[in-house]
């Protein structure tokens, strides 16, 4: 009988021998299994007093191809890339930048009015502002003495 030893405390971490069966198999058939892609375009968003500034990167997208809209609370970022190389002739000795449609959508905590949106982008970084409008934002209250 053979007996295998893997080094690890099979206490320590129960599915250590079973991921590193895993990785043998991936290693023998050449490769990982594929990951998911990641949302195209990442985005930060985050929330002020005076509203919402969403900053997506859309490196090696035209403007063009870039479509805003706003509808209540739901901004939508919409847009294609291009391939940057192409032809029947062309093999990719490796391809890791994707191309195609593109949508992102984000749930603001509040409505906007489409005509306050102000976008604007320089080298690649997309950035949108959406104020909140008047009738959101918070008011102070004076108190009165009698």
């Amino acid at each position: 009988m053979a007996l295998y030893r893997s080094g690890l405390d099979p206490w320590a971490d129960p599915l250590a021998a079973l991921q590193r069966i895993q990785n043998e198999v991936n290693r023998a058939f050449g490769g990982t299994r594929p990951r998911a892609a990641p949302e195209f375009p990442p985005l930060n968003v985050w929330r002020g007093e005076d509203g919402v500034v969403v900053v997506a990167e859309v490196p090696g997208v035209a403007l063009g191809d870039l479509e805003i809209t706003v509808h209540q609370n739901t901004l939508t970022i919409r847009g294609r890339r291009e391939p940057d190389v192409g032809g029947a002739d062309v093999t990719f000795h490796r391809r890791e930048r994707e191309f195609g449609a593109f949508a992102r959508t984000v749930t603001l905590p509040f409505h906007v009015d489409p005509d306050q949106v102000r976008a604007g982008a320089h080298a690649g970084i997309l950035t949108i502002e959406l104020p909140r409008p008047e009738a959101e934002k918070p008011k102070r209250i004076e108190i009165k003495t009698a």
